[in-house]
């Protein structure tokens, strides 16, 4: 920390000095003519003869992030968006007062301006030689030390913007995050789907059983929550004649914190009409098939001691998995005394111990779920984890809805979607007598999602894919918190900011 204050201290005072001269530390004139990516791809298939033959002068912008200096002679590399490019700094081409301007007042993490022509040095690299230099924003704070970045976890995630200076692989990370979702619009699109946008603010949380984040609104006077899903609001939109609709939003979750959770994440949902659970799968496995071809220009992906192959696709009931991967008999799953036994035996702990068909899913999500590698679709689930989805005609005690597993991670969520009135407002009352009885994950009774349904909602399937999980699995990484740009964090301490403040003043 004392070296650090060390140098920002003499940072501080040399932009006092370039104010002293009269130059503007911070301009906002400078236009760049090119980028790095766009002279790399012009020169670098050139000779150094043929370079030598081009009259072109080339303006480029961008961060030192490396500098060294040799007497009259010293050499950048300069990073914009698009990559980085080596600058030769000559005191015969540049001129002395630049030079001089150069080697007294810039460091390694100041944005400037290089004006000059393409060159080859003598190791034969790209090198543009400088005719001009110019300051375009003299930064106060120094970057991680030069050779290894910013490599501690937690600073990584609470200085983004440092992160992304120094780490390439970070920034590629991102740029993979923003092409998948593109390419999601645009598969949904091309299927005939319409973009919406539904409320980030309800009056009660719904579409999910999930803990919320609580707000109040005071020109109203009402308590409102953060969304958890988009579900209802989107199911209300094929009453009203949308047949095919999908958004992609930010939801909020006031649960705990993992590799795999966020308290705000990213979802895309979906809903069509005259769709079934299976149309939903079909939908969902050709949609990632594609994604992952497009991101890889292959259907075998690496992620972490893996090898992902999403040219084969497994479906499996969810009591198959309990009986062929968690290795339970048929027999044990009949009742609920038979399914506790199977849960003391493997020392599963048990939030609700009366109720079949939570019993049933938490077997299925301790044996299971961490040994779903390959993507596989988990469908058949009991009614009681699934107030939202349709019964079978003939087992009315379980519900049409799917789930796709990849990497012992849940990605999707599907269902062939329940538009019965009556049912949906039993299923409610269900909800709120499991939050009588503390349940803080239970669905409130909505009243005006009832009320849609009594107007006529199609039979439809709906999805959810959890785009932040989606992309760790494109990108192999291994948490969350690498996918998302500003994860939440515990604030910092206080009072180290503060004494930092005062040691900088």
């Amino acid at each position: 920390m004392e070296d650090t204050n060390k140098l920002i201290i003499a940072r501080q005072d040399k932009i006092s000095a370039l104010r002293e001269q009269n130059i503007n530390p911070y301009p906002n004139d400078f236009k760049p003519t090119h980028t790095t990516a766009q002279i790399v791809d012009t020169y670098s298939h050139m000779d150094e003869d043929e370079i030598a033959q081009q009259d072109e002068i080339l303006t480029i912008a961008g961060r030192i992030m490396f500098a060294r200096e040799f007497g009259k002679l010293a050499f950048i590399r300069l990073q914009d968006a698009s990559g980085q490019l080596q600058c030769t700094l000559m005191i015969d081409i540049l001129g002395e007062e630049n030079y001089k301007l150069f080697k007294k007042h810039v460091d390694v993490g100041d944005f400037v301006g290089v004006t000059g022509k393409m060159s080859r040095t003598q190791k034969g690299e790209l090198s543009l030689k400088a005719t001009e230099l110019t300051i375009i924003n003299k930064t106060t704070r120094p970057l991680p030390e030069k050779w290894h970045g910013l490599t501690d976890k937690e600073t990584r995630y609470r200085q983004r913007y440092v992160d992304l200076i120094t780490n390439a692989d970070v920034r590629e990370t991102f740029k993979k995050r923003v092409m998948i979702t593109s390419e999601i619009r645009r598969f949904y699109e091309d299927n005939g789907f319409l973009e919406v946008e539904t409320p980030i603010l309800h009056h009660q949380a719904g579409g999910t059983t999930a803990k919320p984040f609580e707000t109040f609104h005071n020109a109203l006077g009402m308590q409102l929550n953060l969304r958890i899903a988009l579900e209802l609001h989107l199911k209300r939109l094929v009453v009203g004649g949308f047949d095919k609709v999908f958004e992609m939003a930010r939801c909020f979750r006031n649960e705990g914190v993992s590799y795999k959770h966020n308290p705000e994440f990213t979802m895309v949902e979906s809903y069509a009409a005259y769709w079934n659970y299976e149309d939903t799968m079909n939908f969902v496995e050709k949609l990632i098939t594609k994604i992952v071809q497009k991101s890889h220009n292959s259907l075998t992906i690496p992620f972490g001691e893996h090898t992902l192959d999403f040219s084969k696709w497994n479906r499996m009931t969810m009591k198959q998995a309990i009986m062929e991967i968690g290795g339970v008999a048929e027999q044990d799953l009949q009742d609920v005394a038979s399914m506790k036994a199977i849960a003391d035996k493997f020392h599963i702990e048990l939030k609700d111990k009366n109720d079949y068909g939570t019993i049933f899913a938490i077997l299925f999500e301790e044996l299971c779920e961490d040994k779903l590698i390959q993507p596989t679709f988990i469908y058949d689930f009991p009614l009681s984890t699934s107030p939202l989805a349709r019964t079978f005609d003939d087992r009315p005690e379980w519900a049409e809805r799917a789930e796709l597993y990849i990497a012992g991670s849940e990605i999707s969520n599907m269902y062939s979607e329940l538009n019965d009135p009556a049912d949906q407002a039993k299923r409610f009352k269900a909800q709120v007598e499991r939050a009588t009885k503390g349940d803080d994950e239970a669905m409130p009774y909505d009243a005006d999602y009832i009320r849609a349904l009594e107007y006529g909602m199609p039979p439809a399937g709906g999805i959810g894919i959890g785009i932040d999980r989606l992309v760790m699995l494109l990108t192999n990484q291994p948490s969350i918190r690498d996918v998302i740009l500003f994860p939440h964090l515990r604030p910092e301490d206080g009072r180290e900011a503060e004494k930092e403040k005062l040691a900088t003043a």
